[in-house]
Formats: C-alpha cells, sequence, structure tokens
C-alpha cells in the first residue's frame, strides 16, 4: 500500500515537471553583481544585488525585457530590519534558481511576441521599490537604503552585456516591481540608445490613493514613512513632488501623467493585494467581519459588495493620466487577483481572462508594436466569465 502511494506521488511529481518543461524557461539560475558592492549598490543587508537572465536568440537577440521583482515594502528600521535577513532584504537568502513564465517564457506558444528577447528578472530586496538612496549607514542595524543604486548598476551591467545595442526593450515589473517599472520608466529609458524603441509594462502596481473602510490613511502614511526613510525624493517626479509632496508622488496616479515614456498599464479593477491591505486592512477589522469579503469578494455582503465597487470606481478615477493618453495602454480587468504578466494561466492561454475577446499578451504585444492601441477597462464584477478561475492567496500586509 505505502509503495503505491509512492509511485503515485513519484508519476505526479514527474507530471508536473514535465508540465513545466512543456510551458515556460524551466528554471534559470541566479547572477550575483558582486562589484555593484563598491559603488554602494547593495540589499538591506549590504549584500550584493542578483538578477536572472535568459539570453535571447534569432531576431530577439537586440531586444530586452527587464522584470523587477515584487515584495512589498519596509518603511522605517523596524520594519526593514524585519526583511533584512530574508530574500526581501539580503541576496544571501535568495532561491538560485527562478522559474520564467508568462511575459519571461521562452517558448513562441506560451509568449509568442517577446519569446526569443533576452529577459531579465532583477531580484528585489531593498524594500522601497528600486528609488532609495541614504548614504549613511547606521551602524547599530548596518541597514543600506540603496535601491536606486541596485537599478542603477544592474542596467550598466546589462548595457554591458549587450543592452547598449537595444533595438527594443521593455521595463516591467509585479506588485512592487510594478510600482518600480512605473517610478523608473523615464530613467530605464535614459540609459537605452536614442533610436531604440523603449516602453514600460507595469503589473499590478497602480497603487492608488484613498482611505480604508474606517476612514484611517493607513497606505498613505506608510508610503510616507517609505520615502522619507529611504531617501527616495530624489528619484520622484519633480513636477509631482513641487504639487504635492514626496509621499504622494509615491502614488502612480500622480506622477504618470508626466511620464514621458510609452507605458501599459496592467491591473485587475478589484486588484486582490489593494482590496486586501489597503481598502480593508486586518487593523481596520478587528472583529474579522469582512473576512469572507476579503477571501473572496463573491463572498461579500451586499453593504460590504457597495465598499469594494467603490474601490473600483476609484481606481479607474485614478487612472485619468493613462486614458488621457495616446502612448498610455491599459488592460484593466475585473478579476480578483494581483499580478497576471508573470503567471502563463493569466498572461497566455485558453483560458486566461481576456478583454474585447485579447489576452493580456495580445493586447501588449499589439500596443508594443503599434499594430493596434488598447486601452480597455472592464466591466463591473461579475460580468467578466473569463475570471472564472480561483482566487490565489495573497500575503496579507499585517501592518495594514
Amino acid at each position: 500500500m505505502e509503495i503505491s502511494r509512492i509511485w503515485q506521488w513519484l508519476n505526479l511529481l514527474v507530471c508536473v515537471l514535465l508540465l513545466i518543461k512543456s510551458e515556460g524557461s524551466g528554471f534559470v539560475p541566479i547572477t550575483y553583481l558582486e562589484d555593484a558592492e563598491s559603488k554602494g549598490a547593495v540589499c538591506l543587508d549590504g549584500s550584493p544585488p542578483a538578477y536572472h537572465f535568459d539570453k535571447g536568440s534569432g531576431e530577439g537577440v537586440n531586444s530586452w525585457i527587464v522584470h523587477l521583482e515584487g515584495g512589498g515594502w519596509c518603511s522605517d528600521v523596524s520594519s526593514c530590519l524585519e526583511r533584512k535577513d530574508t530574500r526581501l532584504g539580503s541576496s544571501k537568502q535568495m532561491d538560485t534558481q527562478a522559474g520564467f513564465y508568462g511575459i519571461l517564457n521562452n517558448q513562441q506558444d506560451y509568449n509568442p511576441d517577446f519569446y526569443n528577447w533576452n529577459r531579465i528578472k532583477i531580484r528585489y530586496c531593498d524594500g522601497s521599490s528600486f528609488t532609495g538612496d541614504v548614504e549613511e549607514v547606521d551602524p547599530t542595524n548596518n541597514l543600506h537604503f540603496r535601491g536606486a543604486r541596485i537599478f542603477e548598476a544592474v542596467i550598466k551591467h546589462l548595457l554591458a552585456k549587450g543592452m547598449e545595442n537595444a533595438e527594443k526593450a521593455i521595463l516591467s515589473g509585479c506588485s512592487a516591481g510594478g510600482l518600480a517599472a512605473i517610478l523608473n520608466c523615464d530613467r530605464f529609458k535614459s540609459f537605452l540608445p536614442n533610436g531604440a524603441r523603449v516602453k514600460c509594462v507595469p503589473d499590478a502596481g497602480y497603487f492608488i490613493h484613498l482611505p480604508d473602510v474606517s476612514g484611517t490613511k493607513r497606505i498613505e502614511n506608510f508610503y510616507k514613512g517609505v520615502v522619507e526613510t529611504h531617501g527616495s525624493a530624489k528619484y520622484l517626479s519633480k513636477s509631482c513632488t513641487s504639487k504635492y509632496g514626496a509621499g504622494l508622488c509615491f502614488f502612480p496616479q500622480y506622477v504618470v501623467q508626466d511620464i514621458a515614456t510609452p507605458i501599459f498599464v496592467v491591473n485587475a479593477a478589484y486588484d486582490s493585494w489593494q482590496i486586501r491591505n489597503i481598502l480593508i486592512p486586518g487593523m481596520a477589522d478587528p472583529h474579522g467581519s469582512w473576512q469572507n469579503c476579503r477571501d473572496d469578494i463573491s463572498n461579500c455582503t451586499p453593504d460590504q459588495l457597495d465598499a469594494v465597487q467603490g474601490f473600483r470606481e476609484d481606481f479607474i478615477k485614478a487612472l485619468s493620466g493613462v486614458q488621457n493618453s495616446p502612448s498610455k495602454g491599459m488592460f484593466i480587468d475585473s478579476c480578483y487577483i494581483h499580478c497576471q504578466t508573470e503567471m502563463q494561466e493569466s498572461w497566455f492561454k485558453t483560458d486566461a481572462p481576456q478583454l474585447a475577446n485579447t489576452t493580456i499578451a495580445k493586447a501588449v504585444g499589439d500596443w508594443f508594436y503599434d499594430r493596434k492601441p488598447f486601452q480597455h477597462i472592464d466591466c463591473a464584477f461579475p460580468c467578466n466569465p473569463t475570471c472564472g478561475k480561483p482566487v490565489l492567496n495573497v500575503k496579507v500586509n499585517p501592518e495594514f
């Protein structure tokens, strides 16, 4: 009986491995950028930055996707110390292999427009969406706030590896990495050759400015702490900071209209991380009355669903800087999900989410190559049948 179970598990493992092999690049090894340490471009703990690189081929040898990993933020010394000895604060703790799927996939059947490009995933270990730059290091905690230096060091390293000859390039990212792709979009383009086609594709990085269900401005205060702790102001839009102050300029809605580089926003109007951490954070729900709703918005009471629909309305209003520009695109579906470009299931498969009968992969590809503009906002939940897959587990940040 026991032997039979072992064989069943082994067969299942083989099937899973074959599926992984058939659908993507598999696992790409890590590279540590040791010489960045001399420039002070280091993780929170002082270890060197790291990235994964899957080389392009054929017509894609001069095309580059640089994808920024996500993982939230730390807003003060205490929360940064909590990350310092984890993969989000130290390259010493990172997995040495990374799976490349979705927009990073190397197979044409699963990533038709970008499969043969050079594809890079920059690991996230600074806690500021690659915007921090504080020279001083407190000897008592040995924390380094150097996210902006990490971004520059890795980009310059990639330029020396061939990106200086780029004809096409995309800066993408998921969650905090998606926000980083927004905040660093023009900066990325400034490193690339003048004649290159350079665009940005942030995924689930359009975090909006609003109070939680208790009326507390929790995310506003949190982002203010991130910017102050990491010294991020110097890397934020000057036009924005002069009008609103640096803290608010961590919110895309206040900076996106100032971004000159073409940008395509991929986001759910019911972003599950934002609803669980910004609209209904745990601290705003001490009795757990929202728990079922937070787990799955199809379980919300009528009053709770009204609040969630209100979030969608606020999200759409916050997109005005995208909607009013012909160089910008957007795919705003009604799925209850967070991050869609890295997962094969939501990027490009027969049952992937669609808007206007178009998958995210095709919408981004059409927009990037100027085949067709794409600016679509989905109808209100629960209208889209292509959002039928179960909600993926999204970590709830206890700080909220």
